[in-house]
C-alpha cells in the first residue's frame, strides 16, 4: 500500500492554476510553487549525480520515472503560510523528504517483490534485491548529508520520522496478532499507515512552518494536518483500488487483493457480520489470482458496509484537516490546502 496518487505537472504543461494535479486556485501561487519545484528537482538530481556512476543510475532510476512530488508540495505550500518563508531552507527540506520517500519505495519493492514502480520496472527487477536496497540506503546518505545543512533540530526530526517509517513496516510485517476483533484490525491498520505514510508527511509540512517563521503553537498544528493528510490519502487509494474502474483511476482494481493486502475497507467490511462477509472472509484469506474471484470480491466490498464506514473515516480524517486549517493563517496558500484535502474526497466520489 502506498499514498502516493498526486503526480506533478511541470511548468511547461501544467495549467495555470494546477500544481501537483490540483487546482491550487490562485495563478501566482501556482506559478511560484511550479518555479520552487524546478529547484527542488534540480537539487534532487544534481546530489544523486555526484557518486559513482553505477549507484547514480539506479538512485535515478525513479527520480527519473516521474510524477510523485506530493511530500515536496506539501513542505512548499505550508512554507507560504509563515511571515517569512526561507526559500533556500524550504527547498532542501522538501528534497530531504522526497529522498527518504524515494528511499522507502526501494525498500518497500524489495520487500512486497515488485515488478513494476511508477510503470517503469522496478529496481529490484532490473537489477537485483541487493543493488536496490543499496541505492535506497544512497538515497538515505544523501538526505542525511542536507539535513547536517538544516541543523540539529531537522536531524532530530527526520530521526524521529525514521523510526516511525520502520517501526510502521514491522508492524505490518509482524500483523495485528492472533485473537485480536476487527475492531482491533481496524486500529492496527490505522496505526500503520500514520507510521509509513502519515508521519513523512506530517514531517513536510513541520518543515514549512519550521522554515516560514511559523508560531510553536502553528507548527504543531501543521504536523498535525500533515497526519491527517497522509491517512486521508491512503484511505482514498484503498477505496479507489475497489470503487473505481480502471479506465477512471488509470489503476487495475483488485490490487490490493491480488497481493492478500487487508486494506480498511476489507476490515470494515468483515467486521459487518453480513451475509456475505463469510464469502468474503473465504476470498480474503489468501492472495487472489483468478480473475473471477477478484471481480466476485470487488463486487461484494463494492456493496459492502465496508465501503460506506470506509468513506466516513475519510471523512473525518478530511474534516481533522479543515480543523487545523481553520486555525492557520487565512489566504492563498490555507486555500490551496484546503484544495488538496478536499481532492482527497473527490477522487473517491
Amino acid at each position: 500500500m502506498s499514498s502516493d496518487s498526486v503526480t506533478t505537472g511541470t511548468a511547461e504543461t501544467a495549467p495555470d492554476h494546477v500544481v501537483a494535479g490540483v487546482d491550487v486556485g490562485d495563478a501566482d501561487l501556482a506559478a511560484l510553487l511550479r518555479a520552487r519545484l524546478v529547484e527542488v528537482e534540480e537539487l534532487l538530481v544534481s546530489r544523486l549525480e555526484t557518486g559513482e556512476d553505477f549507484l547514480t543510475e539506479v538512485a535515478l532510476h525513479l527520480v527519473t520515472a516521474g510524477g510523485k512530488r506530493f511530500r515536496p508540495v506539501m513542505t512548499l505550500l505550508t512554507g507560504q503560510l509563515g511571515p517569512e518563508p526561507d526559500r533556500e531552507r524550504l527547498v532542501k527540506a522538501a528534497v530531504v523528504c522526497e529522498m527518504i520517500h524515494l528511499a522507502t519505495l526501494y525498500h518497500d519493492d524489495v520487500m512486497d517483490e515488485a515488478a513494476v514502480r511508477r510503470g517503469v520496472e522496478s529496481a529490484n527487477s532490473r537489477w537485483d534485491n541487493s543493488t536496490a536496497i543499496l541505492a535506497g540506503d544512497f538515497l538515505f546518505a544523501h538526505s542525511s548529508m542536507l539535513l547536517a545543512d538544516l541543523g540539529p533540530a531537522a536531524v532530530q526530526l527526520i530521526a524521529q520520522t525514521f523510526a516511525e517509517l520502520v517501526t510502521g513496516q514491522m508492524r505490518e510485517t509482524v500483523g495485528p496478532g492472533d485473537g485480536q476483533n476487527a475492531a482491533d484490525a481496524a486500529d492496527h491498520y490505522l496505526r500503520v499507515i500514520w507510521e509509513k505514510t502519515g508521519s513523512l508527511i506530517a514531517a513536510a509540512a513541520q518543515f514549512g512552518g519550521e522554515y516560514s517563521g511559523a508560531s510553536g503553537e502553528q507548527i504543531e498544528r501543521l504536523r498535525r494536518l500533515g497526519d491527517a493528510v497522509g491517512i486521508a490519502f491512503q484511505i482514498a487509494d484503498d477505496i479507489i483500488d475497489i470503487a473505481s474502474p480502471s479506465s477512471d483511476s488509470g489503476k487495475t482494481p483488485g490490487t490490493d487483493l491480488r497481493e492478500g493486502v487487508h486494506t480498511l475497507p476489507m476490515i470494515y467490511a468483515l467486521e459487518s457480520g453480513s451475509t456475505d462477509s463469510d464469502r468474503l472472509r473465504e476470498l480474503l484469506a489468501q492472495p487472489l489470482t483468478d480473475d473471477g474471484e477478484v471481480d466476485e470480491a470487488l463486487d461484494l466490498l463494492r456493496a459492502s458496509e465496508g465501503m460506506r464506514r470506509a468513506r466516513a473515516t475519510l471523512e473525518r480524517y478530511v474534516g481533522d484537516a479543515m480543523t487545523e486549517l481553520d486555525a492557520l493563517p487565512a489566504g492563498p496558500a490555507n486555500e490551496a490546502l484546503r484544495r488538496l484535502v478536499r481532492f482527497t474526497v473527490d477522487r473517491v466520489s
